[in-house]
């Protein structure tokens, strides 16, 4: 799915799909997911760096990053969407932090530092621009413009003050566990045990909504609101990518092992513990289906599922091999 250019986003089955060239946002899940792997390969390094490169390459001259690549390496947009502007940095700040080779990892902190200030009216971009600003602050504590991003976006994320509905909007849309996951990083990193709190509560009121007879039952893709049937399709890997991160994170924050389990039960979720009962995820080709249908996968896999796979079965493999992580272990 790569060439010197970068990821290409869509494939049809197996195959690429060039014709519809690249985007910021599968190049930024690439290079958090490249960078989270420990004891690389050489040809992974290399990968890490065709999506650094990617990056560096689509950021605008004042700041800000394209998002639409053309196959021909010709940017297609003027700037990206503001969820490509918070996956930007997210990755950023993960390269900066964990990034194979020192050159990655001081590139990452430059190309955050050319961007000053960050303002959306989405709550996931705030929510990946949090995740960025923590990741550059835990690589260098005295990051002023890191520290800036932090707190300017960190305010826009709440829990409602209603028990039965504490969800900032009102309905569920995608990437969902992202808000509690950035909660809980930023409380994290400024020392403000209240906002770890508030995430984990936020985390815990999510994972009932979206589990179903002991297994995860995700959000579709068209959003849900109380009142609506559940289980709903069709349903997203990456909705089990934001999960895995979220209940990974807050394992690591409190020890609880019921959110050890969660990873594991993730890990499940894409060989067949789901609501059609069928696996997802393709061990021959390490590749994993667009979208969990009522009684089919969609067999197209592109690059944001395929990655979303590969973050879970890592995190899988970082809490102990399970007998799911073992059936599902990919060569990457």
């Amino acid at each position: 799915m790569t060439d010197q250019l970068g990821l290409w986003e869509h494939a049809l089955y197996t195959t690429p799909r060039t014709e519809h060239g690249f985007c910021t946002d599968d190049n930024a899940r690439a290079l958090i997911v490249a960078c989270r792997q420990p004891d690389p390969s050489l040809d992974l390094v290399n990968l890490a760096g065709i999506y650094m490169t990617f990056l560096q390459d689509a950021q605008l001259a004042g700041g800000g990053f394209h998002n639409r690549r053309s196959f021909d390496g010709s940017w297609a947009d003027e700037v990206g969407s503001d969820d490509s502007q918070g996956r930007a940095l997210w990755a950023l700040g993960e390269v900066a932090r964990h990034g194979q080779a020192s050159w990655m990892r001081e590139a990452g902190l430059n190309v955050f530092d050319k961007q000053r200030g960050f303002d959306s009216p989405f709550l996931r971009a705030y929510a990946f621009a949090v995740l960025g600003a923590t990741g550059v602050l835990f690589a260098s504590p005295d990051h002023h413009n890191a520290r800036h991003i932090l707190e300017g976006c960190v305010g826009h994320l709440f829990v409602r003050d209603d028990d039965r509905w504490p969800w900032p909007e009102d309905r569920l849309a995608y990437d969902n566990a992202r808000i509690p996951e950035a909660l809980m990083a930023a409380g994290a990193l400024l020392g403000a045990d209240g906002l770890i709190d508030a995430g984990l509560c936020l985390l815990e009121w999510l994972v009932e909504k979206e589990t179903l007879d002991g297994h995860f039952s995700f959000t579709p893709v068209d959003g849900w609101a109380p009142g609506e049937p559940r289980p709903g399709f069709d349903q997203q890997p990456v909705e089990a990518a934001a999960m895995g991160d979220a209940c990974f994170r807050a394992w690591s924050l409190t020890g609880d092992s019921r959110w050890k389990d969660r990873v594991e039960q993730l890990a499940y979720w894409f060989v067949g513990a789901n609501d059609a009962g069928l696996a997802l995820y393709d061990p021959q080709t390490g590749g994993c289906g667009d979208g969990l249908s009522r009684d089919h996968i969609n067999m197209n896999r592109g690059a944001e599922s395929t990655l979303a796979a590969l973050a879970v079965l890592q995190l899988a493999d970082k809490l102990g091999q399970t007998e799911a992580q073992r059936a599902t272990r990919s060569k990457v």
